[in-house]
C-alpha cells in the first residue's frame, strides 16, 4: 500500500512511518518540521514570512485586505510537490489544520489530496474545532484550555487555540468530516470528546519506535537526576511554571542529593540524548494521557511526571504507576518528587514498568498493523 502521512509536530508520522516501513508498505511524509524541532520530511513545507520585518508586512496587509501571505506560500509551495502527493491509496493528516494555512488555503491543498488520492482520514492530534468545542463546554475537563477560563494565559498567547472557534474554521472542519473516511484519535485526551462521532473509528495509542529507544535499567550511583525540557512557546501550556516552582524547592530540600539539568528549545535529536542521564522527566501537566515526549522516555525507562488521570489508568487496565500524574499543584510535585528522592528503588521499579508499557501498549509495529485495519475497513 502507498501511504501519505500530513504533518509532523509530535515525532508520532515518522514512527508510524517506520512501522508502515517494516510490514512492507511505502510512506512519504509531507510538512513543516516544526521548527527548531526539526523532525524529517519528505516533502518540506517552510512556513516563510513569519518573523522580523517580513512578519510585520504580513500582518499589516492581513489587516488590510484579509489575505494571508504565509498561507498562499505554503500553498505554492504544496502545488510544487502536488504530483508527488498523488496516487496513494490512503492520505492522513495529523490534525484539522495541518499545513498551519487559513482555512481558505488549507481546503484548497485538502481539496487536490482527495482528488488525487484513494481515501482521506483525520487523526485528532492537538486541538481541532470538536476538541476546542468540548473543552469549552465542559470546564472542568482537564486541558490548557482551564488556563484561558482563569485567566492566566491571555488571547495573543492562546491564538493557535481560540482560532478553531472561528466561523471559517468550523467551516473547514465541516468540510473535512464531510469528505473524509474517518477520524482517528491518538490518545485519550482526544477519544473521550470523540465518543459519540458517527465518523469516529476509535483510539489508536502512539507508535513508539522502541527499536530505536534504547532501554538501560536505572542505576542511581550517586545523585538522582532530575531532567526538565522547555519549549519556550508553550511555557505555560505545559505547565512549566508549576515544575520550576517545585525544582526550586527540591534544589533547597535535597541539594546534595539532586542533580538538576534544564534545556530551553532545543531540537529535537539534541533532545533525545540531553535526558540520557536522567532519572527523572518533567513533561506536561494539562491532559488524561501521556504526551509524545513522555511516551519516549518512558520507553528509556524514566519516571515521568506526565498525564496519567485515573481514566487513563482505567482504560489500560493498570494497577501499577507507570508514570507520576502531574497536576497543577507545587506542593503535590514537591511530595511526589521528594518521595522518589527518598525511595530510589521506587525509581527502578516505575522505570521498568514504563518500558513494560511502552512495548505492550505503543510498539510502533503492533500500532501500525491497527492502523492498516482502520484504513482497509473504513
Amino acid at each position: 500500500m502507498k501511504i501519505l502521512l500530513v504533518g509532523e509536530y509530535s515525532h508520532l508520522h515518522n514512527s508510524l512511518k517506520d512501522g508502515l516501513l517494516a510490514l512492507g508498505h511505502d510512506v512519504f511524509i509531507i510538512g513543516q518540521n516544526d521548527g527548531f524541532k526539526n523532525f524529517p520530511v519528505d516533502y518540506p513545507i517552510q512556513k516563510k514570512w513569519d518573523s522580523g520585518f517580513l512578519k510585520k508586512i504580513k500582518v499589516a496587509v492581513y489587516k488590510l485586505t484579509g489575505f494571508d501571505i504565509s498561507s498562499y506560500l505554503t500553498y505554492r509551495q504544496y502545488l510544487k510537490f502536488e504530483e508527488k502527493c498523488s496516487g496513494f491509496d490512503v492520505v492522513q493528516l495529523i490534525n484539522e489544520n495541518s499545513f498551519y494555512c487559513l482555512p481558505y488555503f488549507e481546503k484548497k491543498i485538502i481539496s487536490s489530496l482527495l482528488k488525487n488520492n484513494q481515501k482521506l482520514f483525520l487523526l485528532s492530534c492537538g486541538f481541532d474545532y470538536l476538541n476546542v468545542k468540548y473543552c469549552f463546554e465542559n470546564p472542568f475537563f482537564k486541558s490548557v484550555i482551564q488556563l484561558y477560563l482563569n485567566n492566566k494565559i491571555d488571547e495573543k498567547s492562546f491564538a493557535n487555540v481560540l482560532k478553531f472557534r472561528r466561523k471559517s474554521f468550523l467551516k473547514l472542519h465541516q468540510f473535512i468530516y464531510k469528505n473524509c473516511n474517518g477520524i482517528i484519535a491518538s490518545d485519550l485526551d482526544y477519544h473521550l470528546p470523540l465518543q459519540a462521532n458517527n465518523k469516529y473509528l476509535g483510539l489508536i495509542p502512539n507508535p513508539i519506535n522502541i527499536d530505536k529507544l534504547q532501554f538501560e535499567p536505572i542505576n542511581i550511583e550517586d545523585k538522582i537526576i532530575i531532567f526538565h525540557g522547555i519549549n519556550n512557546d508553550n511555557y505555560l501550556k505545559k505547565g512549566n511554571d508549576y515544575f520550576e516552582k517545585a525544582l526550586e524547592i527540591i534544589h533547597e530540600k535535597y541539594a546534595e542529593k539532586v542533580e538538576i539539568i534544564t534545556v530551553r528549545s532545543v531540537p529535537y535529536s539534541e533532545y533525545i540524548n540531553l535526558y540520557n542521564r536522567s532519572h527523572i522527566l518533567l513533561d506536561q501537566i494539562y491532559g488524561y494521557d501521556q504526551g509524545y515526549n513522555a511516551l519516549e522516555s518512558m520507553a528509556k525507562g524514566k519516571v515521568v511526571f506526565t498525564n496519567a488521570e485515573n481514566e487513563f489508568m482505567s482504560h489500560y487496565n493498570l494497577s501499577q504507576k507507570i508514570c507520576i500524574n502531574a497536576i497543577p499543584d507545587v506542593d503535590y510535585l514537591v511530595n511526589e518528587l521528594s518521595f522518589l528522592i527518598e525511595n530510589p528503588t521506587a525509581i527502578v521499579a516505575i522505570g521498568k514498568s514504563a518500558r513494560a508499557f511502552i512495548e505492550r501498549e505503543h510498539h510502533y509495529i503492533k500500532i501500525a498493523q491497527q492502523y492498516m485495519e482502520k484504513w482497509n475497513n473504513n
